[in-house]
């Protein structure tokens, strides 16, 4: 070693020379945190490495202890993220007391002061001042508990530091990871009665603040800010008009805009060769209004963060299906192709029959069946397993010769499903007839198809323009709205949740937020704020499922883990359902409550709820429904949370794990990775996705599903080598076992980029 190098240490203006022993006493006074850890080797690599230079910069110097400890991360040691997490956290906490002015010893100044600042600078909203006096504010700072920055891993800290936390234009630090969940918690609560809602504030603060739930995306980007909305996705239904389609693109790129995902269905409109008023086979049927969409998605990101992200769906008997299932096709005619899209496929029964028994099936165009048989068959759906509607007017369809039709064999457009899957990871699959069987709302509308993540189920309709006119020089348009979905999400992380033991007292906070969610957007589509009121649809998800099974020690390929989650996500159910329940007795019912499933009771009688031995007293739960009400018509839906679960130190939600150590790869860095809570005992428990036999997660699926009023965002993962007749059967059984979505196809020869805008 070169000792005659005494490195100078360079922070902003001022310069000091390396002091070996400050260094060392501000790592073991991290180390003190986690004993376990082995920290001389890594303390003589910090040594050697300095001595080599003349100089290092602050940020240099810190990026070094970060990446010597990273470097240390493996199976043996995980907790070496934890210790790099504080090293970071340092860094936040100097650069936030240097740009607001005070101690940093403090760790956290002036909560009162952050906010004053950030409104004079355009980055909070001003009426956070307006809402809350100076003194309740001051009240509010003292909420704050430092010390729960050590639940952070640096993935974590890293994802919500660089993505959510509120930064000045020229990217300076100022606002630190508490105050963000302290204003999320203020925002949210600011409508509240002003005699409770201090109490609120503390109650949602201490859910995020100790990672027991996380909020969606949008949520957690833009509360307390002027710009952006707060709910994460929405779905279209598009008319079949050239006014319809613009106003829906027009509609799809404002949400854009604001930072949502969209989910459009397609399957009213007329296919290639449909007839134009009249003049036959002039229409081009649905790929170049997907191209329009395309380019939408391309062009309009989602408030500079991400590109837009759309998934279109389309009923299997439409007569352009096949097209459709090339679209992100990466060979063919490119004029043809809208790689920027997802897919997704809406599926009746009767095809699935017609696929299992090598049957026939019909492809129809949606204009002309409503002009030749008076009705569309996409507005019926089967009441019952093998009987119902849909298939008494598909039949009629087949069998009326007026219709023209193409005949094809029902398992070469599985075929081409399951190809498209294999290359791109989509279309999503939409069960449509279960969907609609389980809709608790179907009194008041139709389900058509899902959203971006397919974990959004609920009454859809397209809007439509009635007329136009001028009238004192102004051009009137007038609309009869359509319900366009919106969804407001969040999730509880069920292995710090479960565990702690705190769901009862979680679970209605969570509600209170997403319905207060509701009232305080600003969506930017007037028929979806129209439906989001009408509605009040909110949707409690979970995360880190697979951590959960491994702390309890339970394998994902056994009946156990099937039965726990049978058992759990009935707790679940039963308490989202009270929360929403007392919220109604405290501020009323969504508007269209009567003759729903909530009030006939049918929704339990559905779920065999009240015939089964429970701890859960399902029967009194259903006659306090019929008497106060429901706050809520939909309440349940478990998305993705790709990077909320980081953020909390989990797994994504419902997913099995991908690897046990891995890295995680960012634009500018990548960070060493392990599952969480990795040692001896749990290690027996991580299985990767891509070696569980996926009978065994549809079967969890399955027991899930059926507490769940909603949908899930499943993946199925699967060998790029798996024969055509095995992936034909995983579809199959999902479709027998009542799920009634299924998300990405994930083949290890496939790439698939993460849905951040339902991640919550």
């Amino acid at each position: 070693m070169n000792t005659t190098i005494t490195p100078v240490i360079i922070s902003g203006n001022h310069q000091e020379a390396f002091d070996l022993n400050k260094l060392t006493s501000f790592i073991k006074n991290i180390h003190q945190h986690f004993p376990s850890l082995q920290i001389d080797d890594y303390l003589t690599r910090i040594e050697n490495t300095i001595l080599q230079r003349d100089s290092y910069t602050s940020e240099q110097l810190t990026n070094l202890l970060i990446l010597e400890g990273l470097s240390n991360i493996h199976e043996l040691e995980p907790d070496w993220t934890y210790f790099c997490a504080q090293i970071y956290l340092t860094k936040l906490y100097k650069e936030a007391a240097a740009n607001r002015e005070y101690d940093k010893s403090q760790k956290y100044g002036s909560f009162y002061q952050l906010i004053e600042i950030l409104v004079t600078k355009g980055l909070y909203h001003s009426k956070l001042l307006d809402q809350y006096t100076k003194t309740e504010i001051e009240e509010i700072g003292s909420y704050i508990n430092p010390e729960n920055d050590r639940l952070f891993t640096y993935i974590g800290l890293r994802t919500l530091a660089d993505r959510y936390l509120t930064r000045d234009f020229s990217k300076q630090t100022y606002e630190l990871p508490q105050e963000r969940f302290l204003l999320i918690a203020m925002t949210l609560m600011a409508n509240e009665n002003k005699q409770q809602r201090l109490e609120l504030i503390k109650e949602a603060y201490w859910a995020m603040s100790n990672l027991y739930m996380t909020v969606a995306t949008p949520t957690l980007s833009n509360a307390g800010k002027p710009v952006g909305q707060l709910s994460s996705c929405f779905i279209d239904t598009i008319d079949d008009s050239l006014q319809g389609i613009f106003d829906s693109n027009t509609d799809i790129a404002n949400l854009s805009k604001s930072g949502g995902g969209i989910g459009a269905y397609l399957g009213k409109i007329r296919s290639r060769g449909s007839d134009i008023k009249g003049f036959k086979g002039v229409s081009s049927g649905v790929i170049p209004w997907m191209k329009q969409l395309n380019n939408t998605a391309v062009s309009v990101d989602q408030l500079g963060q991400r590109k837009g992200a759309i998934a279109v769906y389309l009923d299997v008997w439409h007569k352009d299906i096949f097209s459709f299932l090339d679209a992100k096709l990466n060979n063919g005619d490119e004029r043809m192709r809208t790689h920027d899209l997802f897919t997704g496929v809406c599926i009746p029964d009767v095809f699935m029959e017609q696929v299992e028994t090598r049957g026939d099936w019909y492809l129809f165009d949606p204009h002309e069946v409503r002009k030749v048989m008076g009705y569309s068959i996409e507005d019926f759906y089967d009441e019952e397993k093998g009987n119902g509607s849909f298939r008494q007017k598909y039949w009629e369809c087949v069998s009326n010769d007026q219709l023209s039709k193409e005949k094809v064999p029902a398992i070469e457009i599985m075929k081409r499903i399951m190809i498209s899957q294999l290359e791109a990871g989509t279309p999503y699959m939409f069960y449509r007839d279960e969907v609609n069987r389980q809709n608790a709302n179907a009194h008041q509308g139709m389900i058509y198809c899902s959203n971006l993540c397919t974990e959004i189920t609920q009454n859809q309709s397209a809007t439509t323009v009635e007329e136009q006119y001028t009238e004192d020089g102004k051009i009137i348009t007038v609309k009869t709205p359509g319900d366009f979905v919106v969804c407001n999400l969040s999730s509880i992380n069920l292995a710090k949740a479960v565990t702690e033991d705190v769901l009862e007292k979680l679970i209605p906070i969570q509600v209170r937020m997403l319905d207060n969610v509701i009232d305080l957007n600003t969506i930017p589509v007037l028929q979806a704020k129209l439906t989001n009121q009408k509605y009040r649809s909110i949707g409690v998800g979970t995360f880190g499922w697979h951590h959960l099974l491994a702390l309890k020690q339970l394998r994902w390929e056994h009946e156990e883990a099937v039965q726990y989650a049978d058992e759990l996500y009935e707790k679940i159910s039963y308490l989202t359902i009270r929360a929403s329940m007392e919220l109604a007795k405290e501020k009323g019912s969504y508007s269209i409550f009567e003759g729903s499933d909530w009030q006939t009771g049918s929704y339990f009688e559905k779920r065999g709820y009240l015939s089964k031995e429970s701890n859960l007293d399902w029967e009194q739960l259903k006659e306090e429904i019929k008497t106060h009400g429901i706050r809520n018509a939909y309440l349940m839906a478990v998305a993705p949370n790709a990077s909320t679960s980081i953020i909390a130190g989990s797994t994504a939600s419902i997913d099995p794990i991908f690897q046990k150590v891995y890295s995680e790869e960012k634009k500018d860095y990548k960070i060493p990775v392990t599952v969480p809570d990795l040692n001896s005992t749990t290690t027996w428990y991580y299985k990767s996705a891509y070696f569980i036999d996926q009978r065994w997660s549809i079967k969890q699926n399955a027991a899930r599903q059926r507490h769940i009023d909603q949908s899930i965002s499943f993946n199925l993962y699967v060998q790029n080598t798996i024969k055509a007749k095995d992936l034909l059967d995983l579809h199959l059984t999902a479709w027998k076992e009542g799920l009634k979505t299924t998300y990405y196809l994930r083949s290890t020869s496939s790439e698939i980029e993460e849905c951040e805008s339902c991640a919550s």
